[in-house]
C-alpha cells in the first residue's frame, strides 16, 4: 500500500481578509509551504459594509449570520466573487496554481437548509456531503483549491456556510486519502487562558482540559464552536488539529507555535 501523503487544510478568518497587509504576508506563507493544502476562507466584513450600502439590514445570532435572499446575493458577490478571485490571484502571482471555487463548483460542497427549533437562519447550510474525489483530482494537477464559504443544495439552491464547518468537513472527507493536518489561523496566537493576554497560549489542548476550561468561563464566545470542531475531525479521522496565528502559519505546521488540540 502506498504511503500516505500529508494534505493540509487551511482555514482563514475574516479578521486576516480585512487586512490588506496581514493577508498579503500570510498568503506568501501559504505559497512557500509545501505539499498538498486547501484554502478555506471566510468572508470578512466587506459583505457587511456593502449591505449597508445597499441598505440590507443585517442580523447576527452568536456570530452567525441570518441569511435573507438579499443578503444571499451578497455574500455570493463578495465571498464567491471579490475575496475568492483576489486570494486566487495573489497566490499565482506567488508562483502558487490555484482553482477558485465555492460549493456549488463541481457538486463540491452538497448540503441542506439549516434547520432551527427557535432560529431561522434563512439560507444558512448545513454540509451533507464533500466531493473528495473532485479535491484529490485537483490536488494531483498540482492546484491549490480555494474554497469559499457557499454550498449548494444539489435543486439550485445557494446556501452561506460556516467556514470553519466546511475547513472541518472537507478535512474529514479527505483522511481516508491523506494524513491531514486541519489548521485554523486567526488573530489570535492560539487558545489562550487568558483573552486579553497572548502570552497565555495553551500549547496542547486535550478533551477533559477543555470541558474544564469552558465549564469555568476561561473559553467562551467565538472560541467554543471552533474547538467542537477540531475534536469532532480527530475523531472522524484528521490526524492534527492545530489552531494559531495566521502569520506564524510555518511554525504552526512545525509545532512550535500555536495550540495542538490532542485526543
Amino acid at each position: 500500500m502506498a504511503k500516505k501523503l500529508i494534505l493540509r487544510v487551511v482555514k482563514i478568518g475574516g479578521n486576516i481578509i480585512d487586512d490588506t497587509r496581514r493577508l498579503d504576508a500570510f498568503l506568501a506563507d501559504l505559497a512557500a509551504l509545501q505539499g498538498a493544502k486547501i484554502l478555506v476562507h471566510g468572508g470578512g466584513k466587506l459583505a457587511t459594509r456593502l449591505a449597508e450600502k445597499l441598505g440590507v439590514p443585517q442580523t447576527l445570532i452568536e456570530g452567525r449570520r441570518v441569511t435573507d435572499a438579499e443578503t444571499l446575493r451578497i455574500v455570493t458577490m463578495v465571498y464567491g466573487g471579490l475575496v475568492n478571485k483576489q486570494i486566487v490571484a495573489k497566490l499565482y502571482a506567488l508562483g502558487c496554481p490555484s482553482i477558485g471555487v465555492c460549493g456549488a463548483d463541481g457538486d463540491l460542497l452538497r448540503a441542506h437548509r439549516r434547520q432551527h427549533a427557535n432560529i431561522d437562519y434563512g439560507w444558512v447550510g448545513d454540509i451533507d456531503a464533500v466531493n473528495a474525489p473532485l479535491l484529490d483530482r485537483w490536488l494531483g494537477q498540482g492546484l491549490t483549491p480555494v474554497v469559499a464559504p457557499l454550498s449548494h443544495d444539489g435543486a439550485g439552491q445557494l446556501l452561506n456556510t460556516n467556514a470553519d464547518t466546511i475547513a472541518q468537513e472537507i478535512a474529514q472527507a479527505m483522511s481516508p486519502a491523506f494524513h491531514v493536518e486541519l489548521i485554523y489561523s486567526f488573530e489570535k496566537s492560539g487558545v489562550l487562558l487568558d483573552v486579553n493576554d497572548e502570552n497565555s497560549r495553551i500549547a496542547s489542548l486535550r478533551p477533559g482540559q477543555y470541558q474544564e476550561l469552558k465549564a469555568s468561563g476561561v473559553i467562551t464566545a467565538g472560541m467554543i464552536p471552533k474547538l467542537d470542531s477540531a475534536f469532532s475531525a480527530l475523531k472522524k479521522g484528521v490526524r492534527r488539529v492545530i489552531i494559531g496565528q495566521a502569520e506564524h502559519l510555518a511554525q504552526l505546521v512545525d509545532g512550535t507555535a500555536g495550540t495542538s488540540i490532542v485526543w
